[in-house]
Protein backbone atom coordinates (compact mmCIF):
# COMPACT_ATOMS: atom_id res chain seq x y z
CA UNK A 1 0.00 0.00 0.00
CA UNK A 2 2.56 2.44 0.75
CA UNK A 3 5.06 1.05 -2.06
CA UNK A 4 1.80 2.39 -4.22
CA UNK A 5 1.29 5.50 -2.21
CA UNK A 6 4.73 6.24 -3.02
CA UNK A 7 4.60 5.54 -6.22
CA UNK A 8 1.53 7.74 -7.13
CA UNK A 9 3.59 10.12 -5.56
CA UNK A 10 6.83 10.38 -7.54
CA UNK A 11 4.11 9.93 -10.39
CA UNK A 12 2.11 12.72 -9.66
CA UNK A 13 5.62 14.18 -8.70
CA UNK A 14 6.87 14.10 -12.35
CA UNK A 15 3.66 14.57 -14.21
CA UNK A 16 3.63 17.80 -12.44
CA UNK A 17 6.96 18.55 -13.18
CA UNK A 18 6.31 17.99 -16.38
CA UNK A 19 2.98 19.78 -16.73
CA UNK A 20 4.48 22.77 -15.38
CA UNK A 21 8.29 22.87 -17.44
CA UNK A 22 6.20 22.67 -20.57
CA UNK A 23 4.90 26.20 -20.19
CA UNK A 24 8.07 27.12 -18.81
CA UNK A 25 10.02 26.56 -21.60
CA UNK A 26 7.17 28.20 -23.83
CA UNK A 27 7.37 31.31 -21.23
CA UNK A 28 10.23 33.59 -22.66
CA UNK A 29 8.36 34.87 -25.35
CA UNK A 30 5.34 36.13 -23.30
CA UNK A 31 7.71 37.25 -20.49
CA UNK A 32 9.59 39.45 -23.02
CA UNK A 33 6.68 41.53 -24.78
CA UNK A 34 6.90 44.54 -21.82
CA UNK A 35 10.61 44.62 -22.14
CA UNK A 36 10.14 45.41 -25.82
CA UNK A 37 7.78 47.51 -25.71
CA UNK A 38 9.21 51.20 -25.93
CA UNK A 39 9.53 53.09 -22.74
CA UNK A 40 9.15 56.59 -24.27
CA UNK A 41 11.85 57.75 -21.51
CA UNK A 42 14.29 57.72 -19.09
CA UNK A 43 18.01 58.21 -19.10
CA UNK A 44 19.29 55.70 -21.46
CA UNK A 45 16.48 56.90 -23.73
CA UNK A 46 17.37 60.75 -23.47
CA UNK A 47 21.34 59.92 -23.87
CA UNK A 48 19.97 57.94 -27.22
CA UNK A 49 18.63 61.21 -28.33
CA UNK A 50 21.28 63.34 -27.40
CA UNK A 51 23.66 60.83 -29.43
CA UNK A 52 21.39 60.74 -32.70
CA UNK A 53 21.14 64.29 -32.39
CA UNK A 54 25.02 64.25 -32.73
CA UNK A 55 24.89 62.24 -35.56
CA UNK A 56 22.49 64.16 -37.63
CA UNK A 57 24.51 67.04 -36.84
CA UNK A 58 27.50 65.60 -38.39
CA UNK A 59 25.90 64.30 -41.34
CA UNK A 60 22.81 66.04 -42.39
CA UNK A 61 23.70 69.09 -41.02
CA UNK A 62 27.37 68.88 -42.81
CA UNK A 63 25.41 68.56 -45.85
CA UNK A 64 23.74 71.10 -45.26
CA UNK A 65 26.65 73.43 -45.79
CA UNK A 66 26.83 72.09 -49.64
CA UNK A 67 25.41 75.71 -50.71
CA UNK A 68 28.57 77.01 -49.29
CA UNK A 69 30.93 75.20 -51.15
CA UNK A 70 28.58 75.39 -54.39
CA UNK A 71 29.32 79.01 -53.98
CA UNK A 72 32.49 79.04 -53.54
CA UNK A 73 33.30 76.07 -55.99
CA UNK A 74 31.22 78.08 -58.31
CA UNK A 75 32.95 81.25 -58.13
CA UNK A 76 36.76 80.15 -56.81
CA UNK A 77 37.79 76.99 -56.68
CA UNK A 78 36.34 74.83 -59.07
CA UNK A 79 35.30 78.12 -61.37
CA UNK A 80 36.15 76.62 -64.91
CA UNK A 81 33.22 73.96 -64.03
CA UNK A 82 29.82 74.58 -64.51
CA UNK A 83 27.31 74.94 -61.54
CA UNK A 84 25.33 72.06 -62.78
CA UNK A 85 28.32 69.43 -62.81
CA UNK A 86 29.25 70.90 -59.38
CA UNK A 87 25.85 70.42 -58.08
CA UNK A 88 26.46 66.66 -58.89
CA UNK A 89 29.10 66.78 -55.68
CA UNK A 90 26.28 67.66 -53.26
CA UNK A 91 23.80 65.12 -55.13
CA UNK A 92 25.12 62.61 -54.83
CA UNK A 93 26.25 63.24 -51.22
CA UNK A 94 21.89 63.28 -51.42
CA UNK A 95 21.69 60.27 -53.47
CA UNK A 96 24.48 57.72 -51.11
CA UNK A 97 22.49 59.37 -47.72
CA UNK A 98 19.48 57.48 -48.66
CA UNK A 99 20.53 55.36 -51.46
CA UNK A 100 22.09 52.38 -49.34
CA UNK A 101 19.16 52.77 -46.37
CA UNK A 102 17.65 49.45 -47.95
CA UNK A 103 21.05 47.36 -46.54
CA UNK A 104 21.96 49.29 -43.36
CA UNK A 105 18.09 49.32 -42.70
CA UNK A 106 18.84 45.01 -43.00
CA UNK A 107 21.78 45.47 -40.77
CA UNK A 108 20.17 47.73 -38.17
CA UNK A 109 17.31 45.11 -37.66
CA UNK A 110 19.51 42.62 -37.24
CA UNK A 111 21.27 44.04 -34.38
CA UNK A 112 24.81 45.64 -36.20
CA UNK A 113 23.65 49.17 -35.41
CA UNK A 114 26.73 49.91 -33.47
CA UNK A 115 29.53 48.43 -36.58
CA UNK A 116 27.29 50.34 -38.86
CA UNK A 117 27.68 53.47 -36.79
CA UNK A 118 30.80 53.08 -36.18
CA UNK A 119 32.19 52.07 -39.76
CA UNK A 120 30.54 55.05 -40.95
CA UNK A 121 31.99 57.81 -38.18
CA UNK A 122 35.29 56.29 -39.38
CA UNK A 123 34.77 57.09 -43.16
CA UNK A 124 32.98 60.29 -42.61
CA UNK A 125 36.19 61.89 -40.72
CA UNK A 126 38.45 60.02 -43.02
CA UNK A 127 36.91 61.65 -46.15
CA UNK A 128 36.57 65.30 -44.65
CA UNK A 129 39.96 65.46 -44.42
CA UNK A 130 40.61 63.55 -47.98
CA UNK A 131 38.78 66.64 -49.31
CA UNK A 132 41.24 69.26 -47.38
CA UNK A 133 44.08 67.59 -48.99
CA UNK A 134 42.53 67.99 -52.76
CA UNK A 135 44.08 70.54 -55.36
CA UNK A 136 42.33 73.64 -56.75
CA UNK A 137 40.73 72.88 -60.71
CA UNK A 138 40.64 69.29 -59.47
CA UNK A 139 36.91 68.31 -60.35
CA UNK A 140 37.30 64.68 -59.53
CA UNK A 141 39.39 64.56 -56.57
CA UNK A 142 36.79 66.67 -55.15
CA UNK A 143 33.97 64.78 -56.18
CA UNK A 144 35.82 61.16 -54.64
CA UNK A 145 36.37 62.74 -51.28
CA UNK A 146 33.13 64.50 -51.20
CA UNK A 147 30.43 63.24 -53.54
CA UNK A 148 31.42 59.40 -53.14
CA UNK A 149 33.47 59.56 -49.79
CA UNK A 150 31.10 61.89 -47.57
CA UNK A 151 28.03 60.68 -49.21
CA UNK A 152 28.46 57.03 -48.60
CA UNK A 153 29.85 57.49 -44.64
CA UNK A 154 26.59 59.66 -44.13
CA UNK A 155 24.36 56.93 -45.99
CA UNK A 156 26.02 54.58 -43.43
CA UNK A 157 25.33 57.09 -40.53
CA UNK A 158 21.42 58.59 -41.17
CA UNK A 159 19.20 55.79 -41.03
CA UNK A 160 20.26 54.04 -37.99
CA UNK A 161 20.16 57.29 -36.08
CA UNK A 162 16.54 57.93 -37.09
CA UNK A 163 15.62 54.20 -36.05
CA UNK A 164 16.86 54.21 -32.86
CA UNK A 165 14.33 56.37 -31.56
CA UNK A 166 11.76 53.69 -32.57
CA UNK A 167 13.64 51.29 -29.37
CA UNK A 168 12.74 54.02 -27.22
CA UNK A 169 9.46 56.00 -27.96
CA UNK A 170 6.17 54.92 -29.20
CA UNK A 171 3.54 58.11 -28.22
CA UNK A 172 6.02 60.71 -27.80
CA UNK A 173 8.22 59.08 -31.30
CA UNK A 174 7.41 62.00 -33.41
CA UNK A 175 8.49 64.50 -30.79
CA UNK A 176 11.61 62.35 -30.05
CA UNK A 177 12.38 62.33 -33.70
CA UNK A 178 11.83 65.96 -34.41
CA UNK A 179 14.23 66.88 -31.64
CA UNK A 180 16.89 64.43 -33.14
CA UNK A 181 16.43 65.94 -37.03
CA UNK A 182 17.03 69.26 -35.61
CA UNK A 183 20.48 68.30 -34.82
CA UNK A 184 20.38 68.62 -39.15
CA UNK A 185 19.37 72.30 -39.09
CA UNK A 186 21.54 73.18 -36.17
CA UNK A 187 24.66 71.43 -38.05
CA UNK A 188 23.25 73.72 -41.57
CA UNK A 189 23.15 77.01 -39.03
CA UNK A 190 26.80 76.27 -37.71
CA UNK A 191 29.36 74.63 -40.42
CA UNK A 192 27.84 77.40 -43.22
CA UNK A 193 29.21 79.94 -40.47
CA UNK A 194 32.14 78.50 -39.93
CA UNK A 195 32.95 77.19 -43.39
CA UNK A 196 32.31 80.95 -45.09
CA UNK A 197 34.21 82.25 -42.51
CA UNK A 198 37.32 80.37 -42.45
CA UNK A 199 36.93 80.38 -46.64
CA UNK A 200 37.14 84.36 -46.34
CA UNK A 201 40.24 84.28 -44.33
CA UNK A 202 43.66 84.42 -45.85
CA UNK A 203 45.45 82.86 -42.91
CA UNK A 204 43.12 79.67 -43.31
CA UNK A 205 42.03 79.18 -46.87
CA UNK A 206 40.36 75.98 -48.18
CA UNK A 207 42.49 73.20 -46.77
CA UNK A 208 42.72 74.69 -43.13
CA UNK A 209 38.96 75.19 -43.24
CA UNK A 210 37.76 71.93 -44.01
CA UNK A 211 40.04 69.97 -41.30
CA UNK A 212 38.95 72.59 -38.44
CA UNK A 213 35.23 71.29 -39.68
CA UNK A 214 36.31 67.59 -40.24
CA UNK A 215 37.81 68.06 -36.55
CA UNK A 216 34.47 69.22 -34.98
CA UNK A 217 32.53 66.01 -36.68
CA UNK A 218 35.49 63.84 -35.24
CA UNK A 219 34.32 64.93 -31.67
CA UNK A 220 30.82 65.18 -31.92
CA UNK A 221 31.03 61.29 -33.84
CA UNK A 222 33.09 59.81 -30.42
CA UNK A 223 30.58 60.98 -27.58
CA UNK A 224 27.55 60.45 -29.89
CA UNK A 225 28.65 56.27 -30.18
CA UNK A 226 29.36 56.39 -26.99
CA UNK A 227 25.88 57.59 -26.01
CA UNK A 228 23.69 56.03 -28.32
CA UNK A 229 21.83 52.25 -27.26
CA UNK A 230 19.59 49.93 -28.51
CA UNK A 231 16.96 47.84 -26.72
CA UNK A 232 15.20 45.65 -28.71
CA UNK A 233 16.59 42.15 -29.36
CA UNK A 234 17.62 41.96 -32.84
CA UNK A 235 16.13 39.61 -35.50
CA UNK A 236 19.36 37.68 -36.31
CA UNK A 237 20.58 37.06 -39.77
CA UNK A 238 17.84 37.21 -42.51
CA UNK A 239 17.49 38.13 -46.04
CA UNK A 240 17.11 41.71 -46.90
CA UNK A 241 14.12 41.12 -49.53
CA UNK A 242 11.69 38.14 -50.00
CA UNK A 243 9.23 37.79 -52.10
CA UNK A 244 6.51 37.42 -49.45
CA UNK A 245 8.22 40.18 -47.73
CA UNK A 246 7.89 42.31 -50.67
CA UNK A 247 5.03 41.78 -52.07
CA UNK A 248 3.31 42.79 -48.73
CA UNK A 249 5.19 46.62 -48.79
CA UNK A 250 4.31 46.56 -52.38
CA UNK A 251 0.13 45.37 -51.48
CA UNK A 252 0.70 48.56 -48.85
CA UNK A 253 -1.23 51.40 -51.28
CA UNK A 254 -0.44 54.23 -48.39
CA UNK A 255 3.34 53.65 -48.12
CA UNK A 256 3.66 53.06 -52.27
CA UNK A 257 2.13 56.79 -52.62
CA UNK A 258 4.01 58.54 -49.62
CA UNK A 259 6.89 56.90 -51.44
CA UNK A 260 6.00 58.98 -54.38
CA UNK A 261 5.16 61.75 -52.99
CA UNK A 262 8.46 62.16 -51.32
CA UNK A 263 10.19 61.08 -54.06
CA UNK A 264 8.01 64.36 -56.19
CA UNK A 265 8.89 66.57 -53.46
CA UNK A 266 12.40 65.64 -52.79
CA UNK A 267 13.38 66.58 -56.71
CA UNK A 268 12.56 70.55 -55.87
CA UNK A 269 12.53 70.59 -51.72
CA UNK A 270 16.61 70.86 -51.49
CA UNK A 271 17.10 73.29 -54.39
CA UNK A 272 17.38 75.95 -52.09
CA UNK A 273 20.26 74.30 -49.56
CA UNK A 274 22.01 74.13 -52.75
CA UNK A 275 21.48 77.34 -55.07
CA UNK A 276 20.08 80.12 -52.28
CA UNK A 277 23.56 81.29 -51.41
CA UNK A 278 24.33 82.05 -55.02
CA UNK A 279 20.80 83.46 -56.15
CA UNK A 280 21.36 85.23 -52.94
CA UNK A 281 24.60 86.54 -54.63
CA UNK A 282 23.12 87.25 -58.18
CA UNK A 283 20.49 89.15 -56.45
CA UNK A 284 22.20 92.41 -55.08
CA UNK A 285 22.17 90.58 -51.74
CA UNK A 286 24.61 92.10 -49.36
CA UNK A 287 27.57 90.65 -49.20
CA UNK A 288 27.21 90.00 -45.21
CA UNK A 289 23.68 88.66 -45.65
CA UNK A 290 24.61 86.56 -48.58
CA UNK A 291 27.02 84.54 -45.89
CA UNK A 292 24.58 84.04 -43.60
CA UNK A 293 21.67 83.30 -45.93
CA UNK A 294 22.20 79.13 -45.46
CA UNK A 295 22.23 79.45 -41.55
CA UNK A 296 19.32 81.82 -41.56
CA UNK A 297 17.55 79.15 -43.59
CA UNK A 298 18.20 76.10 -41.58
CA UNK A 299 17.61 78.23 -38.30
CA UNK A 300 14.09 78.27 -39.42
CA UNK A 301 14.34 74.53 -39.90
CA UNK A 302 15.40 73.81 -36.69
CA UNK A 303 12.07 75.22 -35.47
CA UNK A 304 10.16 73.44 -38.21
CA UNK A 305 12.05 70.30 -37.12
CA UNK A 306 10.08 70.73 -33.30
CA UNK A 307 7.45 72.10 -33.10
CA UNK A 308 5.42 70.39 -35.97
CA UNK A 309 6.51 66.86 -34.40
CA UNK A 310 5.15 68.14 -31.03
CA UNK A 311 1.63 68.65 -32.81
CA UNK A 312 1.81 65.34 -34.94
CA UNK A 313 1.70 63.64 -31.82
CA UNK A 314 -1.65 65.07 -31.21
CA UNK A 315 -3.49 66.15 -34.90
CA UNK A 316 -1.48 63.27 -36.46
CA UNK A 317 1.61 62.99 -38.93
CA UNK A 318 -0.34 63.95 -42.29
CA UNK A 319 -2.16 66.68 -41.18
CA UNK A 320 0.91 68.64 -40.53
CA UNK A 321 2.61 67.13 -43.12
CA UNK A 322 0.58 67.63 -46.39
CA UNK A 323 0.16 71.81 -45.14
CA UNK A 324 4.35 72.09 -44.90
CA UNK A 325 4.50 70.40 -48.59
CA UNK A 326 2.33 72.55 -49.93
CA UNK A 327 3.85 75.82 -48.25
CA UNK A 328 7.07 75.20 -49.70
CA UNK A 329 6.18 74.47 -52.63
CA UNK A 330 4.49 78.30 -52.53
CA UNK A 331 7.77 79.54 -50.76
CA UNK A 332 9.81 78.26 -53.87
CA UNK A 333 7.51 80.28 -56.24
CA UNK A 334 7.90 83.09 -53.99
CA UNK A 335 11.57 83.63 -55.02
CA UNK A 336 9.93 85.16 -58.33
CA UNK A 337 9.53 88.25 -55.97
CA UNK A 338 12.47 88.14 -54.08
CA UNK A 339 14.78 90.14 -55.35
CA UNK A 340 16.06 92.41 -52.54
CA UNK A 341 17.73 92.00 -49.10
CA UNK A 342 14.45 91.59 -47.26
CA UNK A 343 12.90 89.30 -49.56
CA UNK A 344 15.61 86.45 -50.18
CA UNK A 345 15.94 86.52 -46.10
CA UNK A 346 11.92 86.25 -45.44
CA UNK A 347 11.85 83.11 -48.02
CA UNK A 348 14.68 81.46 -46.43
CA UNK A 349 13.46 81.75 -43.11
CA UNK A 350 9.73 80.56 -43.88
CA UNK A 351 11.06 77.59 -46.25
CA UNK A 352 13.76 76.79 -43.62
CA UNK A 353 10.83 76.03 -41.50
CA UNK A 354 8.26 74.34 -43.68
CA UNK A 355 11.11 72.31 -44.94
CA UNK A 356 12.44 71.48 -41.96
CA UNK A 357 8.73 70.11 -40.93
CA UNK A 358 8.26 67.45 -44.13
CA UNK A 359 12.10 66.13 -43.80
CA UNK A 360 11.39 65.31 -39.92
CA UNK A 361 7.72 64.35 -40.73
CA UNK A 362 8.67 61.18 -42.90
CA UNK A 363 10.07 58.69 -40.83
CA UNK A 364 7.27 58.89 -38.40
CA UNK A 365 5.40 58.55 -41.34
CA UNK A 366 7.14 55.57 -42.29
CA UNK A 367 6.68 54.28 -38.23
CA UNK A 368 2.55 55.17 -38.63
CA UNK A 369 2.31 53.13 -41.96
CA UNK A 370 4.54 50.39 -40.42
CA UNK A 371 1.85 47.26 -39.20
CA UNK A 372 5.10 45.33 -37.83
CA UNK A 373 8.13 47.32 -35.82
CA UNK A 374 10.29 44.52 -37.21
CA UNK A 375 10.00 45.59 -40.58
CA UNK A 376 10.58 49.45 -39.49
CA UNK A 377 14.14 49.38 -40.61
CA UNK A 378 13.15 47.94 -44.16
CA UNK A 379 10.51 50.06 -45.27
CA UNK A 380 12.21 52.98 -44.10
CA UNK A 381 15.79 51.80 -46.28
CA UNK A 382 13.29 50.81 -48.79
CA UNK A 383 11.98 54.13 -48.69
CA UNK A 384 14.84 56.11 -48.46
CA UNK A 385 16.76 53.97 -51.05
CA UNK A 386 14.28 54.69 -53.97
CA UNK A 387 13.80 58.82 -52.74
CA UNK A 388 17.67 59.03 -52.75
CA UNK A 389 17.02 58.46 -56.60
CA UNK A 390 15.03 61.77 -56.74
CA UNK A 391 17.77 63.71 -54.74
CA UNK A 392 20.23 62.15 -57.49
CA UNK A 393 18.73 64.15 -60.40
CA UNK A 394 16.44 67.16 -59.20
CA UNK A 395 19.72 69.59 -58.27
CA UNK A 396 21.50 69.05 -61.36
CA UNK A 397 18.07 69.71 -63.26
CA UNK A 398 17.75 72.83 -61.98
CA UNK A 399 21.77 73.46 -62.56
CA UNK A 400 21.13 72.61 -66.29
CA UNK A 401 18.20 74.58 -66.51
CA UNK A 402 19.42 77.51 -64.31
CA UNK A 403 22.99 77.90 -66.39
CA UNK A 404 22.75 79.67 -70.04
CA UNK A 405 25.99 80.57 -71.40
CA UNK A 406 27.61 82.51 -69.05
CA UNK A 407 24.19 84.15 -67.15
CA UNK A 408 22.25 82.58 -64.81
CA UNK A 409 18.60 82.39 -65.34
CA UNK A 410 16.25 81.61 -62.41
CA UNK A 411 12.81 81.77 -63.88
CA UNK A 412 13.00 77.73 -65.66
CA UNK A 413 14.61 76.38 -62.37
CA UNK A 414 12.25 77.99 -60.04
CA UNK A 415 9.09 76.42 -62.12
CA UNK A 416 11.07 73.34 -62.27
CA UNK A 417 11.29 72.68 -58.58
CA UNK A 418 7.77 74.16 -57.24
CA UNK A 419 5.81 72.24 -59.67
CA UNK A 420 7.75 69.09 -58.40
CA UNK A 421 6.55 69.87 -55.15
CA UNK A 422 3.32 69.96 -55.95
CA UNK A 423 3.26 66.75 -57.42
CA UNK A 424 4.37 65.11 -54.25
CA UNK A 425 1.71 67.20 -52.26
CA UNK A 426 -0.85 65.38 -54.64
CA UNK A 427 0.72 62.01 -54.76
CA UNK A 428 0.77 62.51 -50.19
CA UNK A 429 -2.86 63.20 -50.65
CA UNK A 430 -3.30 60.07 -52.08
CA UNK A 431 -1.52 58.24 -49.50
CA UNK A 432 -3.14 60.30 -46.58
CA UNK A 433 -6.64 58.86 -47.85
CA UNK A 434 -5.70 55.17 -48.51
CA UNK A 435 -4.41 54.90 -44.56
CA UNK A 436 -7.79 56.48 -43.72
CA UNK A 437 -9.59 54.25 -45.90
CA UNK A 438 -7.26 51.61 -43.95
CA UNK A 439 -7.96 52.52 -40.25
CA UNK A 440 -12.05 52.86 -41.55
CA UNK A 441 -12.14 49.12 -42.38
CA UNK A 442 -9.94 48.21 -39.49
CA UNK A 443 -12.56 49.71 -37.12
CA UNK A 444 -15.34 48.10 -38.68
CA UNK A 445 -13.62 44.70 -37.28
CA UNK A 446 -14.30 41.24 -39.26
CA UNK A 447 -17.57 41.94 -39.50
CA UNK A 448 -17.88 44.69 -41.99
Amino acid sequence: MSNRQGTNTTLSDNSRSDLVEKPDSDEPAPVTIPDVSPPDGGLTAWLTIAGAWMVQFSTFGYLNAFGVYQDFYTRAFLSHVSPSNISWIGSVQLFLMYAPAVIVGGAFDSGYFHYVQLTGSLLLVVSIFMLSLVQQGQYYQVFLAQGLGIGLSVGLLFLPSLSIVAHHFRRKRALATGLVVSGASCGGIVFPILLNRLFADPSMGFASAVRVSGGVVAALLVIANALMRTRLPSKGRRAVFTRDGLLHIAGDGAYVWSIAGAFCTNLGLFVPFFYLQLFAADHAVTPTVTTYILAILNAGSTLGRILPMALADRLGVYNMLLPAILISAGLVFSLFAATNTAGVVSVAALFGFSSGAYVSLIPPLLGTLCTDLSELGLRMGLAFSLVGTSMLIGTPIFGALLDMGRTLVWSQPIVFAGVCIVAGFACMAVSRALYVRRLVVRSRGPSA
